[in-house]
């Protein structure tokens, strides 16, 4: 086992034995597992049996889906979790993918104690972040809470996920190549906080991530290992920065956009990692379109475009999210009521940096090669693959910059219209 720059990482064979010398050697032995129907069978059933043989006391949370066989990380099912645990419960151990890891992260930080993450599929890039991305009240948002204690992943289990997880892992990783160019753009145009050694870690990742498509199609130890330590990385990249944004982009928007409507439709969820993949497809057709805009052609587009109405901006962010319009609005308020002093001034800003952005999109690989990479990893390339209708697409599209207030590649479209 090592440590990777501020808890135990470790990713092998012997995850639940290296978990219970933990455990003792930080003397907690009153554990709350958190474990759903399929995780349960995957390791979480090998993983208490263990606990207890070595003499641990574990009190076994078991979650139900309400949606399909899926577990949805909303506010019933957290406070089913709360309503479990015991009062005197040292830690939480999260054995299960991004939504248990989630629950478990908000559950452990509200109860005021520690988490241990067991992955059970390399799914997500949130095992070692402080966030967890949480539907309330129909809307997603990021809660920073706290990152794991320790992680402890066993590679068997991991390549044994169904190739859907492993697929969703990959395309939430080949994600951050997106996001990270998001983040560039966000911080050139809006002053948007942002650290350079985060964004060039991010495309070193997820590029040998790319390498390793075709392994991880073949559930290869060694790729779906080098696929687990990327996602590790990419929540250390979030941990260091304190939040989400290095590696959420509009592709991340799109995707709870989507997950969002199929909720509230009462449609079954999807992978999260699925939708970005297929959302950074089409992100990437974005970013390399406005590549090829010269400078000169920018200019006449922005000469032409005309500030957003406030009132009919409002309209549509109330027609796209009903109940949870107003939250949005309150936090859109600057972007929705940008003045027309400030629209000049972020027009000339584009011009003024247009040609550092162009070299920046151009770094984004073409849609093609990100479609090709999802399709030797096993997963989804398209909206139809997803089962997504046009309007569903369509929707997302027009309106999903408006669940975060950033700057981002769709905004700038939007602007361009």
């Amino acid at each position: 086992m090592k440590t990777l720059f501020r808890f135990p990482i470790y990713i092998g064979d012997l995850a639940i034995a290296e978990l219970i010398a933990f455990l003792q050697a930080q003397q907690l032995h009153k554990l709350a597992l958190v474990a759903d129907e399929n995780t349960w069978p995957a390791l979480g059933d090998r993983v208490v049996q263990a606990l207890r043989a070595a003499g641990l006391d574990v009190n076994v949370i078991h979650l139900h889906g309400r949606h399909g066989d899926n577990v949805v990380a909303d506010e019933v099912t957290l406070i089913d979790t709360l309503t479990k645990a015991r009062h005197d419960e040292q830690v939480f151990v999260a054995v299960g993918g991004g939504t248990i890891t989630d629950v478990t992260r908000f559950c452990s930080y509200t109860s005021k104690v520690g988490f241990i993450s067991l992955p059970t599929a390399p799914s997500v890039d949130g095992f070692t972040s402080l966030g967890a991305p949480l539907v309330i009240q129909g809307l997603k948002k990021t809660l920073i809470c706290q990152a794991p204690l320790a992680l402890f992943a066993d590679l068997p289990t991991l390549c044994a996920a169904p190739q859907k997880m492993l697929a969703a892992g990959f395309g939430d990783m080949i994600g951050k190549i997106n996001s990270a160019t998001d983040w560039q753009l966000g911080h050139l145009i809006y002053d948007e906080a942002y650290d350079d050694s985060i964004t060039q870690r991010y495309y070193v990742t997820a590029l040998n991530c790319a390498e390793h498509a075709e392994g991880i199609g073949a559930r290869s130890p060694e790729a779906i290992k080098v696929l687990m330590e990327s996602l590790i990385e990419s929540g250390f990249g979030m941990l260091d920065f304190g939040n989400s944004n290095p590696a959420s982009g509009a592709e991340h928007h799109l995707s709870h956009f989507w997950e969002m409507r199929l909720l509230t439709s009462g449609r079954r969820a999807l992978l999260h990692g699925a939708k970005v993949g297929v959302a950074s497809v089409m992100t990437a057709a974005w970013f390399h379109a406005l590549a090829d805009l010269s400078r000169e052609a920018l200019a006449t587009q922005l000469a032409q475009a005309q500030l957003p109405d406030p009132i009919l901006e409002e309209a549509a962010i109330r027609m796209a999210y009903g109940s949870i319009a107003d939250a949005l609005i309150q936090e859109q308020h600057e972007f929705i009521y940008l003045s027309p002093q400030a629209f000049v001034r972020l027009k000339q800003r584009l011009l003024d940096r247009w040609d550092d952005l162009r070299s920046i999109f151009r770094a984004v690989p073409a849609p093609a090669q990100i479609a090709h990479w999802l399709q030797l990893a096993g997963g989804p390339t398209t909206t139809g693959e997803l089962g997504l209708t046009d309007a569903d697409v369509s929707l997302a599209v027009r309106h999903s910059h408006y669940l975060r207030k950033r700057f981002t590649v769709a905004r700038l479209n939007e602007y361009l219209r």
